[in-house]
């Protein structure tokens, strides 16, 4: 006998997601994803000024802050022709590495570690024995017994209380838990830790881009003038703090959320068997060392598996109209040309088309318009994007410090590389990245003060800037990969306004329902067979989902609660 299961919303993500699963002998049976609100940040940016679309863009999520804007001047930079200096592009992978650090922690803490740690397990813990485990993965200073305590005490008072806080309406005591209650207190005493730590590493946009979140970007460059001596620029007070956080930051990986991670990681090994879902990654990558134009300089490779095939990287091509196209069969949203078509995101668009049913929903009307997430499609192909396509791609690219850092965690927890096709895989591999990420950080800033100590202090290329020296007509995209996966946004200019604008996003990729020939994107698919203990209790759908870490306000580019327009913008 099968169940229907609804879980709306699901919480711990950014936006609003409803999950409907079928469940049958324990397991999930069928699956459909749905991003329950709508926006429309392409109709709003239709006609104005290219260059103030990053203002707008940006604006697409609060969480994956900067990545949009970076998307955006990039298309626009591709579209009219500007090559930026070397000291704005050190300064864009700067904040994209903080973004990355700080996204990837506060995830893993915040988002996603309750669906592996019971909080009220913690409890019954040994503080003595919980700091005698702590000190024998890291070496963190704020291990002591004592230390331990009173994160217990703390917890003890909110239970007792019966007013959890943050921690309420949890699953605690579901038998999907497995940790012991100290390496739960571990995990608690350090989602505290991230709390605080997390307001300190954002510093970094707001040397460099005026404030965080959405910190201010610039075609042609950055709008931080670089001046050692000057109170109002980048200079050396300000550098140098720059230095220390960053410093900071990755003592703060390395010491608690690596280790962390290592240390859940074994108990739930069976969860590499789990979420697998599809078989084909891709990754547009990002960190360019020798200009945005130079691929294969990327500290993150561009490129697609297939089949799960790590022998093999195939190309991605943004430029080419028949690789990359959006639909909308099961979206609410309508084409001219009709539901079955694919439509190159250059062509793209945004007729809003909503079928009902009106909220509050019984079930999705699963054989017809169900999501207002759009169907992306690599050749005809569904796609899973995120960390764990970054690693495999640079895993699969040959680059050492990839293959290095996958091979030695596999190694620690005894596991063969088809594990990483999991759950727990997606849910390691943000971590390894993280680590890598802290290195080139590293690498970056130093590179900047060299270049600063050189003389080199140029920061944008105004040649092609003026609107006047732009074509008629011109198209560009800007790709990057955002904390969650492959993003780009695609731009038509004529008579220097913008024409048509499009983004395509991670969790677009990741959530979309089904396309016209029935193909499930990643949530759909990664759900398939998921043991489900209890359904009134579905810790293990949630876990799966969040392994993906879901952005649907990214996802849907002004609604009320029947989904109808509210108003019109008409200033920024």
């Amino acid at each position: 006998m099968s169940q229907r299961i609804v879980i709306d919303p699901i919480t711990r993500i950014e936006g609003h997601l409803r999950v409907e699963v079928e469940v049958e002998d324990g397991k999930v049976k069928d699956a459909w994803s749905s991003g329950t609100m709508v926006r429309g940040l392409e109709q709003i940016v239709k006609g104005r000024d290219p260059r103030d679309i990053w203002a707008f863009t940006g604006r697409a999520c609060g969480v994956c802050t900067t990545v949009h804007s970076l998307a955006s001047v990039r298309a626009v930079e591709d579209a009219v022709g500007i090559t930026i200096p070397p000291n704005a592009e050190l300064v864009r992978n700067l904040m994209f590495c903080t973004q990355y650090i700080h996204d990837h922690v506060v995830h893993f803490y915040h988002l996603h570690a309750l669906d592996w740690v019971d909080v009220v397990s913690l409890l019954k813990a040994d503080p003595n024995e919980t700091s005698r485990i702590a000190s024998s993965i890291s070496r963190y200073p704020k291990s002591s017994p004592n230390y331990f305590a009173d994160v217990q005490a703390r917890i003890k008072r909110f239970v007792e209380s019966r007013q959890l806080g943050i921690f309420a309406n949890g699953y605690w005591g579901h038998p999907a838990y497995k940790l012991p209650p100290e390496i739960n207190l571990i995990a608690v005493a350090h989602y505290l830790e991230a709390l605080e730590w997390q307001k300190e590493i954002v510093k970094v946009h707001a040397i460099f881009g005026g404030k965080n979140p959405h910190p201010n970007y610039l075609v042609g460059g950055m709008a931080c003038p670089i001046n050692t001596n000057e109170v109002n620029a980048l200079n050396a007070e300000r550098l140098a703090h720059v230095g220390e956080l960053l410093k900071n930051a990755r003592a703060f990986v390395e010491q608690v959320y690596w280790p962390d991670v290592l240390a859940v990681a074994p108990y739930y090994l069976d969860w590499a068997g789990i979420g697998g879902g599809l078989s084909n990654y891709m990754a547009f990558g990002d960190l360019p060392e020798n200009g945005y134009a130079d691929v294969g300089r990327f500290k993150f490779p561009r490129g697609i598996i297939l089949d799960r095939n790590l022998n093999e990287v195939h190309e991605v091509d943004g430029k080419d109209e028949d690789q990359i196209k959006e639909y909308i069969k099961h979206s609410w949203y309508s084409y001219k040309g009709g539901d079955e078509e694919g439509l190159s995101p250059w062509k793209g668009e945004t007729e809003l088309n909503f079928t009902g049913p009106e909220p509050p929903f019984d079930n999705l009307n699963i054989d017809g318009k169900y999501s207002w997430v759009k169907t992306p499609r690599w050749r005809g192909k569904a796609m899973e994007v995120g960390p764990l396509s970054r690693m495999l791609v640079g895993y699969a690219s040959g680059r050492t410090e990839f293959q290095d850092i996958v091979n030695d965690t596999l190694g620690k927890l005894n596991a063969p590389v088809g594990a990483l096709f999991s759950t727990l895989g997606r849910t390691a591999a943000r971590a390894m990245e993280t680590v890598l990420t802290c290195d080139w950080a590293d690498q970056f800033y130093h590179q900047l003060i060299t270049n600063i100590k050189n003389g080199d202090e140029r920061m944008a290329n105004t040649d092609k800037w003026e609107p006047e020296t732009w074509p008629e007509e011109a198209y560009g995209v800007g790709m990057t990969e955002a904390p969650r996966g492959a993003l780009a946004h695609w731009i038509v200019i004529k008579n220097r306004k913008t024409e048509n604008y499009q983004l395509v996003v991670p969790s677009t990729w990741n959530s979309s329902p089904r396309d016209p020939q029935g193909q499930r994107s990643s949530y759909e698919s990664s759900l398939l067979g998921t043991p489900v203990y209890d359904a009134d209790q579905p810790l293990e759908i949630i876990r799966t989902i969040h392994s993906f870490d879901p952005c649907m306000a990214c996802a849907v580019h002004l609604y009320d609660e029947k989904g109808k327009h509210v108003h019109q913008l008409e200033t920024f």
